[in-house]
């Protein structure tokens, strides 16, 4: 078995969509996927909102803390997946890149964040059966 591949969620705070994705990404791949995420003008902290719905899918994200995104992450990654960061995120050639459009949860009521969430979710698990076929 060769390595697992690497995924790269960013958005620009790195505080909720990019943060729920690496969280549905880590749970439902069950390590099969290396999963990391970074934003390209990191939050304070995580939205709350989203650690709470995140919670109720059974997924602690409570202690991810918003990181820096490093060009030298994208160049690592197998899959890079952005959500609504537009021209700051960088693009490498070659690489399996994909623009989600999402919309930002940050200061949205529980019921958007939670459809959010589901979206993402859906999301996560087409790009996991395309990245690693055998893992339902």
């Amino acid at each position: 078995m060769g390595e697992s591949p690497v995924v790269l969620f960013v958005c620009v705070h790195n505080a909720g969509r990019s943060q729920m994705a690496a969280g549905y990404m880590t749970a439902l791949s069950g390590g099969a996927v290396d999963v990391r995420s970074g934003g390209s003008e990191p939050g304070e902290s995580i939205n709350p909102t989203a650690v709470a719905v995140m919670a109720e899918e059974g997924i602690d994200i409570s202690r991810a803390v918003p990181q820096l995104m490093t060009t030298e992450q994208v160049r690592g990654a197998d899959a890079v997946i952005t959500m609504g960061c537009g021209d700051a995120c960088p693009i490498f050639p070659g690489k399996r890149y994909e623009d989600w459009e999402l919309d930002d949860p940050k200061g949205r009521p529980i019921d958007e964040v939670r459809a959010i969430r589901d979206d993402i979710r859906s999301r996560v698990e087409r790009l996991l059966a395309d990245l690693v076929p055998s893992a339902h």
